[in-house]
């Protein structure tokens, strides 16, 4: 089974970090995927709430490749507040990005109009039409031909971060579906199997209010493996100096 860090639980949410890998909810496969771990979790613990057994309520998602801290709702109630409040852009995503290419602005903010094509699964900028997209990033290391950005996300259109950085001309490393050419040329460069490496995109940070109390919950974690590991990024040590706060 696959291995889920719970950072926070309570009889309305629980907090944990999703790996690369395996989907947000139930889809077409026999792989296992988060909500059916929780439910699985908390039948095993027996916390089950309300007489509502092992109720799991899905917020937000996580695109199937990228891993990182994600909430979910233990009670319908508590699903109702915390969507509302994702929908309203009431919180925080903080991601974390490895890039092939060099972005204009050692900081700056990226604002598309994106579409999304149901039949190919991809999403692409166009110029009328398609949603408001938007982004902040700022760079944070530059290493072997590859930068590391720190990426706030201020609305959660499918595919955005990959969309919007390629379009940029810094596309995410290991991206094969608006990645690949870049992606490639490195690791040819480097000799290092395409695919072994994985997504360079993690959602290293999440901050809610808590749906009962209203306090204000700040998660912040870091992948354990991958593109975007401390191994291969060092200088992330700081990220970790802040210790997750729930409920303060």
């Amino acid at each position: 089974m696959a291995d889920v860090k719970i950072l926070y639980e309570d009889a309305q949410i629980i907090v944990c970090v999703k790996p690369a890998g395996m989907a947000s909810q139930a889809e077409r496969s026999s792989a296992m995927d988060l909500v059916s771990w929780l439910k699985n979790y908390i039948g095993g613990q027996k916390r089950a709430v309300g007489g509502q057994k092992n109720y799991i309520g899905v917020v937000h998602r996580l695109d199937k490749p990228v891993g990182g801290v994600m909430v979910y709702a233990k009670t319908p109630k508590a699903a109702s507040e915390l969507s509302r409040q994702f929908s309203a852009h009431d919180t925080e995503k903080t991601y974390l990005a490895v890039l092939t290419g060099r972005l204009p602005e050692t900081s700056g903010v990226l604002e598309n109009r994106l579409e999304r094509d149901g039949r190919t699964n991809t999403s692409s900028v166009v110029d009328t039409g398609g949603k408001q997209a938007r982004l902040e990033y700022r760079m944070l290391a530059e290493r072997d031909g590859r930068s590391l950005a720190e990426v706030r996300l201020y609305t959660g259109r499918h595919h955005q971060i990959r969309v919007q950085m390629a379009h940029a001309g810094a596309g995410i490393y290991g991206d094969m579906k608006y990645n690949r050419e870049a992606t490639e040329k490195w690791n040819r460069e480097r000799e290092t199997p395409t695919g072994s490496k994985g997504l360079g995109l993690f959602s290293c940070g999440l901050i809610f209010s808590h749906p009962a109390t209203g306090k204000r919950m700040k998660f912040k974690v870091l992948p354990g493996k991958g593109p975007v590991a401390i191994d291969e990024w060092p200088g992330l040590s700081y990220y970790m100096n802040d210790e997750n706060e729930p409920g303060r």
